[in-house]
């Protein structure tokens, strides 16, 4: 068994850890994503199969596959999108709570694929941020947990508490000097 070695600045004072509020925000994060599957072509064959028990994304925290857009904080754009289903996708997007993320699997989602005609979006990044990008034509559903893990990381590293507090302010301005470095 490997031992984990924590990244952040913490300590342990008896029995009570000391450590950096956005490092627990960010660790529960990073071992809770809740990702939802945009499955538009051939790519969401795999995506299911990693929810499968031979790939099983539940070891990296991700069982818990959302169909609603409001239980979900990653989206997972597989196949090919179309200009009717981009603003169907940006639609869903926009009505996925804050901090959000989103993975496009596959040639096609990244950057329109082998299609290049008048009803093909070139690159699902035209209509929503992307993350991480995962190559393939479909990609392996290795690839896609290696690209989870990824996201994993960027998760790890986010500055959590300035941007709550961010939201805070725009929000409700009684709140806005809440959390803020002395």
């Amino acid at each position: 068994m490997q031992k984990q070695t924590v990244a952040y600045d913490s300590k342990i004072e008896g029995e009570v850890i000391v450590t950096q509020a956005d490092a627990v925000i960010n660790w529960i994060r990073k071992h809770s994503v809740w990702p939802m599957p945009m499955g538009l072509a051939c790519c969401a064959i795999e995506l299911m199969a990693v929810g499968a028990s031979r790939f099983d994304i539940s070891r990296f925290g991700m069982e818990v596959m959302r169909f609603s857009p409001r239980q979900a904080d990653c989206m997972i754009v597989s196949g090919t999108v179309t200009y009717k289903m981009a603003e169907v996708i940006r639609r869903i997007y926009d009505q996925m709570g804050d901090p959000k993320w989103v993975v496009a699997m596959g040639a096609c989602a990244s950057t329109g694929g082998m299609y290049r005609s008048y009803a093909t979006l070139q690159g699902v990044d035209r209509i929503v941020p992307v993350d991480v990008y995962i190559s393939g034509c479909p990609p392996r559903p290795e690839a896609l947990l290696d690209a989870m893990i990824k996201l994993q990381d960027k998760i790890g590293r986010e500055r959590s508490l300035k941007n709550l507090t961010a939201k805070t302010a725009k929000t409700s301005p009684e709140l806005a000097g809440v959390g803020k470095d002395a």
